[in-house]
């Protein structure tokens, strides 16, 4: 059954692939009980030479590392009394706004705020054009009076986090045991490329895609974290089965922590049910897990080769995969409750 899942779900991509909007993608579906099947179409790169995509090939997860990496780090050091979720960051970044230890809102925010999107943070910024010294970045987001705003999506969110890790831990994040298949790059495999960076002035392969991650050293909280599509698919049914409260329960609007939840429009299809979970990657990345169904799905693309400012359609691809992956387990499962 679950080869056919793959087969209908994957159709959107493949289509996407042959259109030559996405230069490769791979599809893999897992349930709680192991069984995964995966679908492959198109090139790990198409310069200088074209070289076909294969199950081997190591993805830039980007933002997937959020997730993958950052949100469990956090739990797992939650779980062990090493800090507490509710906890302002101060108690593990004590320096952080120590100039204005009174007034500064960033020393106010909680380790679940920030796991949530619920802070005053822009979404992004560049960084990485304030220098190229890690130490001296990882001082300046620690020191910057960030501008105030609503709550969004943010990447300093989870820059914050990778830094408190860091104190907490006395290493790396790259020193985490992460499990097969899932690394801090550059990845020990072939590698899938991603952008022609008009910063770096090369072909990015086996190289973090996302600037401020490179400035930072290259393993952030926030991204730098590659996978093949079996180590993504191994820690999605990992999840499906511990199935880790804090990641199922809303903490923010559509948001747990570190995750987003299904709702009208999002990246996962309207299909799936309540409770679902989702993120995605700038490079091309998603994964989704479905609790209800004890399904898990990750698309993973290169949309970003060769480069970012073209029209890949990713962002219909995402929703109708889900929408077609679910449609397909329904009818193969009709007395499944939803």
């Amino acid at each position: 059954m679950i080869d056919e899942l793959a087969t209908r779900a994957f159709a959107p991509a493949a289509a996407a692939v042959a259109d030559g909007r996405l230069p490769g993608a791979a599809l893999g579906v897992v349930t709680r009980d192991g069984a995964r099947a995966m679908r492959l179409a198109g090139h790990a790169t198409l310069l200088p030479t074209p070289e076909p995509l294969t199950r081997a090939h190591w993805f830039d997860l980007a933002s997937l590392t959020k997730v993958i990496a950052t949100t469990p780090m956090i739990l797992s050091l939650a779980a062990r009394g090493r800090l507490d979720l509710d906890a302002p960051l101060i108690t593990a970044i004590p320096d952080l706004r120590q100039y204005d230890i009174d007034g500064a809102p960033e020393r106010r925010l909680t380790f679940r705020d920030c796991l949530a999107h619920r802070t005053h943070l822009p979404a992004v910024t560049p960084i990485y054009t304030y220098g190229d010294d890690p130490a001296r970045l990882r001082a300046f987001v620690l020191q910057r009076e960030w501008r105030a705003g609503p709550p969004v999506y943010s990447d300093i969110n989870f820059i914050l986090l990778g830094i408190a890790i860091e104190r907490l831990t006395g290493a790396g994040l790259d020193s985490w045991p992460l499990g097969a298949g899932l690394s801090y790059g550059p990845p020990s495999g072939p590698a899938v490329a991603t952008e022609a960076c008009p910063w770096r002035g090369r072909l990015l392969k086996g190289e973090v895609h996302d600037e401020n991650a490179a400035a930072l050293g290259g393993a952030t909280g926030h991204a730098g974290l590659f996978g093949t599509i079996d180590g993504v698919l191994d820690f999605a049914a990992a999840t499906l089965a511990n199935r880790p409260r804090e990641v199922r329960e809303e903490v923010a609007r559509n948001r747990t922590c570190g995750w987003e939840l299904r709702h009208p429009g999002w990246s996962g299809g309207d299909a799936c049910a309540p409770g679902t979970i989702g993120h995605t990657g700038f490079t091309g990345t998603g994964l989704w897990i479905d609790f209800t169904r004890d399904l898990a799905w990750t698309l993973l693309t290169n949309r970003v080769h060769p480069t970012r400012h073209r029209e890949s359609g990713i962002f219909a691809v995402r929703p109708a995969t889900g929408d077609a992956l679910i449609a397909a387990f329904d009818a193969a499962n009709p007395m499944v409750r939803r």
